[in-house]
């Protein structure tokens, strides 16, 4: 593995191992390094490789990370440095598939870290597929916080030993384990479907169209992606016609599934566009099966999920807890400003696409995600919700920077448990500070309401 041959087919399985940061802003230091070469169409190992890695602070390995993965600084005092396996690294990883769990939100961070502080390019992907997203978005949340120790424990594959390469190996199972279930719940439903008589009140392919027609909406035959009409209120630029790039070496990983959100779950879930590049025409909604409410439902853009990128956005109020995720965990946002007009219009068909697709199909309440009040001296305003962890709703994880007019002064992650109080953030989200926000447009229902959330991955605060 990792010779600098030009095939770069194989999707590449890894997991890395840190040190735990004594508190926020503080650095991690990579512990072990671990990966497999996983061959794409029949998801067999090719091959592996693994190290231990020493810090040069051998004073970061604190009890905490001992606790964590069992790691001490005697197990890697005879290590290698991370610049020492940096070459080795570089030609695993890069311009391969990458696939782990947690793996945008933290792996991938903290693999560009390492290789900034040895000033060196970091490997690039061809893209990533983070489990934790595929899974929950795929999977359900069958198995409770699906953390990769609760899903091991769900389908009896024993203890997650916390170490690289277990660890990987164990996700790769848990991968194959997930697909099988949904392709047998796929067939068996498909064959009950076929078995249903024409009288049945169970939903067939062609009764289901017409009452979603009926309520604004168009089905392709033979995919889960719905179409929205639009309204006559709201611009319909033309549509693009340039297709995003198929996932053929990612098919197996998902079987026969026909369902589209197992593709599009596949999908790099980090590119941001701005409002001007939206097409309204071509927003879309994708349906996960076996799964029930909004919570099944994605927003597409060209087949891509939703993610919109907005400069200058002005604080109206800061941070509160009062709202709750989609599974009753409190949930850290703030007010800005919707002044953008186009943003506007985005959002309002979001919003039309989701509601219209859950009038037909329940009976929860909708909020809508851009609030306006009868003053027309009151700007329309939304609401950004910080990302918290999947496995950990106390830890903030979307990533903070402060800025002046001229560059990034600093960088902070909102990661620690000591940030779940709001008073000790709030003053970083003053009313009347600009902020560039980087969000995804996620349908929720939880306790009969309904709605769409715009959840912060990222946000650029402007000092002054």
């Amino acid at each position: 593995m990792g010779s600098s041959g030009v095939d770069r087919s194989e999707m590449v399985f890894f997991d890395l191992e840190t040190t735990i940061p004594p508190r926020l802003g503080h650095a991690y230091a990579i512990l072990e390094f671990g990966s497999i070469l996983v061959c794409p169409k029949k998801l067999t190992e090719l091959d592996s490789y693994c190290t231990l890695v020493r810090p040069l602070d051998l004073s970061l390995i604190s009890p905490a990370s001992i606790r964590s993965n069992g790691i001490t600084a005697d197990d890697v005092v005879s290590s290698p440095t991370f610049s020492e396996i940096a070459d080795k690294v570089y030609d695993i990883l890069n311009g391969r598939v990458w696939v782990g769990h947690n793996i945008d939100m933290f792996d991938c961070a903290r693999l560009k870290e390492a290789y900034e502080q040895i000033n060196r390019p970091p490997p690039v992907p061809k893209r990533t597929i983070d489990t934790l997203t595929l899974l929950t978005q795929t999977f359900g949340r069958r198995a409770g916080n699906m953390k990769m120790a609760s899903l091991a424990a769900y389908f009896g594959l024993g203890k997650q030993s916390h170490r690289s390469l277990a660890d990987i190996r164990m996700n790769l199972e848990v991968v194959k384990l997930c697909a099988t279930v949904l392709f047998l719940e796929s067939s068996q439903q498909d064959t009950e479907n076929n078995q249903a008589s024409p009288n049945a009140s169970t939903i067939t392919s062609s009764n289901r169209n017409s009452s979603l027609e009926g309520a604004g909406l168009n089905i392709s035959p033979l995919s889960s992606t719905v179409n929205h009409t639009l309204p006559p209120n709201l611009p319909s630029p033309s549509v693009n016609k340039k297709e995003s790039d198929t996932l053929q070496s990612n098919e197996a990983m998902v079987g026969g599934l026909s369902s589209t959100i197992a593709s599009n779950a596949l999908s790099s879930h980090t590119e941001f566009i701005d409002p001007d590049s939206v097409s309204l025409a071509s927003i879309t909604v994708t349906v996960a099966p076996f799964s029930k409410g909004p919570n099944r439902i994605q927003i597409l853009h060209r087949g891509i999920p939703m993610q919109i990128r907005c400069d200058g956005m002005k604080i109206q109020s800061g941070l509160t807890t009062q709202f709750v995720d989609h599974v009753g965990n409190p949930s850290p946002s703030f007010v800005v400003d919707a002044n953008c007009s186009k943003l506007g219009n985005i959002l309002d068909a979001c919003d039309n696409i989701a509601k219209s697709f859950v009038d037909s199909d329940g009976n929860s309440e909708w909020g809508p995600v851009v609030s306006r009040k009868p003053d027309s001296n009151n700007s329309p305003t939304i609401r950004l919700h910080l990302l918290t962890a999947v496995e950990d709703a106390s830890k903030w994880i979307t990533e903070v920077y402060y800025k002046n007019s001229s560059s990034i002064l600093s960088t902070q992650q909102l990661v620690s448990s000591q940030y779940a109080e709001v008073a000790e953030v709030d003053s970083l989200f003053r009313p009347g500070a600009l902020v560039d926000a980087y969000f995804s447009v996620d349908p929720y229902s939880f306790q009969q309401n309904a709605g769409i959330r715009l959840v912060a991955k990222k946000l650029i605060i402007h000092s002054t």
